[in-house]
């Protein structure tokens, strides 16, 4: 789609490849725009059913392109500048909180296959996907109090539910790196791999032929699960079965089980 990232959908798995291998797919500003680009451009592509996020070269995402903590050394760049007045999502993120947070916004699975690092605002891109797929010697960070700064790429909403809160406060205050095994132990990664971006395929390729709408209404079901009431969750869950019990995909999925076939669903 640019410069920075490449899409190929095949079998209804977009997946998504970060491009600027020569600097270890590091954020700059082409890069911050390209994720959010794409994946708003997800959000709506027609026969979606799963994205897998990696990148290409010798590391998911290494954080912050340096020049920018040149700028910030220097005095160039000083705080507020495009963060707090910057324009706002309805969610109620800004550009750079957006490049990590699309990712749970889309209403598929996604999955981030992560080999080399996934280093501060790296890390934080990762944690938008619902899961995880690391190599066992990976380097996971929030790096961020390295540089004197704190995540605010949408890490402490992303972090939520993922790792108990004192780990989470421990792993901030001191930029402690994770290897893959680690990472899955805590709760950060969900499974460690040999070769994570073809087991992200290989899944995302499994989750393409389910009911797409059943998919679909899992991913709004977890979206409630950190705020709302039990309450809330229970009644949602009611209103979601409701609308796919008797559906044609649903009725599809139960013939095809029965008859030991591959679905087939429409969009």
């Amino acid at each position: 789609m640019t410069d920075r990232i490449s899409v190929t959908l095949e079998g209804g798995v977009a997946d998504v490849r970060l491009t600027r291998a020569d600097k270890m797919n590091a954020l700059d500003d082409a890069m911050f725009q390209a994720l959010v680009d794409t994946g708003e451009t997800l959000k709506t592509m027609p026969g979606l059913r799963a994205v897998v996020l990696s990148g290409e070269g010798r590391g998911f995402c290494a954080g912050l392109d340096m020049g920018n903590f040149a700028k910030m050394a220097s005095g160039e760049r000083r705080g507020g500048d495009g963060l707090v007045d910057a324009p706002r999502t309805p969610a109620g993120a800004n550009r750079a909180q957006q490049a990590a947070y699309v990712w749970r916004e889309i209403p598929v699975p996604v999955i981030a296959a992560v080999h080399g690092v996934a280093l501060g605002g790296g890390f934080q891109i990762s944690l938008g996907a619902d899961m995880r797929y690391v190599t066992a010697d990976v380097k996971m960070s929030i790096l961020e109090i390295k540089w004197g700064l704190i995540p605010d790429m949408a890490g402490m909403v992303l972090l939520r539910g993922l790792v108990r809160d004192d780990l989470a406060r421990e792993l901030t205050y001191s930029g402690r790196v994770l290897n893959g095994e680690e990472a899955v132990r805590v709760g950060i990664a969900t499974r460690v791999c040999e070769d994570p971006r073809a087991e992200a395929l290989a899944f995302a390729r499994e989750i393409a032929g389910r009911n797409p709408d059943a998919i679909r209404a899992a991913k709004r079901l977890f979206a409630l699960v950190a705020d709302a009431s039990p309450k809330e969750i229970l009644m949602a869950e009611s209103v979601e079965q409701g609308a796919l019990i008797g559906s044609p995909n649903q009725r599809e999925a139960v013939m095809a089980s029965l008859e030991k076939r591959a679905g087939v669903f429409a969009d």
